[in-house]
């Protein structure tokens, strides 16, 4: 990349014809809407490391990574080469391969309470696959989740993650709020919603439903609620209860397990029966699992005495994924967890210096390596306070597309994702990129 390249303007022309091109054979030009922006996308030439450089020429520093995938930035060149390798020996079989058992390994000798793990292909099919091992585990059929909780992308899964105040109804006893239209009631029916960090009310609600209830889902750093952590007391009381009702407690670390070495639930003091996960490790690919107790695990063995539950996926466990994801892993040891977080407490502190400097009111929650920016003086701690109405979400998209023109990506949630390897450089231009940005809005914030 030349420097006459890196200073080329954004005249978005190439971006027009390609969106123009793209609305002709994709519905809104798009396959996923975490890409779509007005007045078109952008799309990408190329990327390196933490820089994904646009069709334009225009070079920016992300901090999206893929909606938290890209642990390592894009094209570690340890990846890169293994993965190469890897296709050049074939892409998928219908045969088992050992690069799938040693990364099973890397995942179970990692984290207590992970006896065994089942790989598929996205976070979606980790949740669902979670879901359907806990109702054929304990024979019943309800889940509860949090409002507001995003859990991947199908029915159940999506029940209330969209409420908002003219349906979300008493906090007392939230909705069961559809997604899409046209979900069955029976779906609604068997998703009891929960307050998220709210300890009487979720118990008092889980109580009415106690018989039926066959697994508690719970996000620890829910990226859909703000961002903000479980607390160790709210966690410990969906334990608890679900010792006492013979339900599973499950956690949903697709987007969190990168806040620490052993994932998100290192933090607290009771671990779950069953984790899904995805994103991280996957290195680039696509992926996802799920893991827990042995005896619950066990119910997927096709050739064991307690077969409940056939699950089969023609890429799963790929070798190129598996391969991918085992050397990232390999990569994200206790040092590169502990420099990665660190990384992301000294962006925090610049980008609050940023806010006192621009006079705007500012919180940032989050946790290790991954946080969202608040335009607020005081954090949220649940999903009502943390609800963004329309005039926010105006506000947000200023923001967001001064961030793109100061050449710095993030999650369209006002949030970022670090990897590996970002530098104190890249912290800088980040926490300038905020200061300008947040100077550009002050004035809408004011009004």
């Amino acid at each position: 990349m030349t420097s006459q390249e890196e200073s080329m303007p954004v005249n978005g022309k190439m971006e027009e014809q390609l969106y123009r091109k793209a609305c002709e054979v994709l519905p809104g030009g798009i396959s996923r809407n975490v890409v779509y922006r007005k007045p078109h996308p952008f799309y990408v030439s190329e990327a390196s490391g933490c820089y994904v450089t646009d069709v334009n020429g225009v070079k920016r520093v992300d901090f999206a990574n893929n909606i938290a995938s890209l642990i390592h930035g894009h094209a570690h060149p340890r990846i890169v080469e293994a993965v190469t390798r890897q296709i050049s020996r074939g892409t998928a079989f219908t045969i088992g391969t050992e690069v799938e058992i040693e990364h099973a390994e890397l995942m179970c000798n990692r984290v207590p309470g992970f006896d065994k793990i089942r790989f598929v292909n996205s976070g979606t099919e980790a949740v669902m696959g979670m879901i359907k091992t806990a109702r054929a585990f304990t024979g019943k059929p309800k889940i509860a989740k949090a409002e507001g909780g995003y859990h991947g992308s199908f029915d159940a899964a999506e029940v209330s993650q969209s409420a908002n105040p003219s349906n979300w109804g008493d906090i007392g006893s939230p909705n069961s709020v559809a997604h899409v239209p046209g979900t069955p009631q029976g779906v609604l029916d068997n998703v009891v919603v929960y307050p998220f960090n709210d300890i009487e009310r979720t118990i008092n609600i889980l109580n009415r439903h106690a018989g039926e209830i066959a697994c508690v889902i719970i996000d620890p750093v829910p990226h859909r609620i703000g961002m903000v952590q479980a607390t160790p007391e709210f966690v410990e009381a969906l334990y608890h209860w679900t010792r006492q009702n013979k339900a599973l407690l499950c956690f949903d670390e697709v987007i969190c397990f990168r806040v620490d070495y052993e994932g998100a639930q290192s933090g607290y003091n009771v671990k779950p029966d069953l984790t899904s996960l995805g994103k991280i490790i996957g290195g680039g690919f696509p992926i996802g699992a799920f893991a827990g107790r042995e005896e619950i695990m066990n119910i997927l063995d096709p050739g064991g005495s307690d077969f409940r539950f056939p699950l089969s996926g023609t890429f799963s466990a790929n070798p190129v994924s598996m391969t991918a994801g085992k050397i990232a892993m390999e990569m994200l040891d206790r040092d590169a967890v502990a420099n990665l977080n660190s990384n992301s407490a000294i962006a925090i502190r610049q980008i609050k210096e940023a806010g006192k400097l621009a006079g705007i009111p500012l919180s940032i929650t989050g946790k290790g390596s991954m946080f969202k920016v608040h335009f607020r003086d005081v954090a949220p701690t649940t999903f009502r306070e943390s609800y963004e109405d329309a005039a926010m979400k105006k506000i947000m998209t200023l923001f967001l597309d001064k961030m793109y023109e100061e050449k710095i990506i993030m999650i369209n949630s006002c949030s970022c994702v670090l990897s590996t390897v970002i530098t104190q450089k890249e912290i800088d231009i980040l926490s300038e990129a905020m200061l300008n940005s947040f100077r550009h809005i002050k004035p809408f914030l004011n009004a």
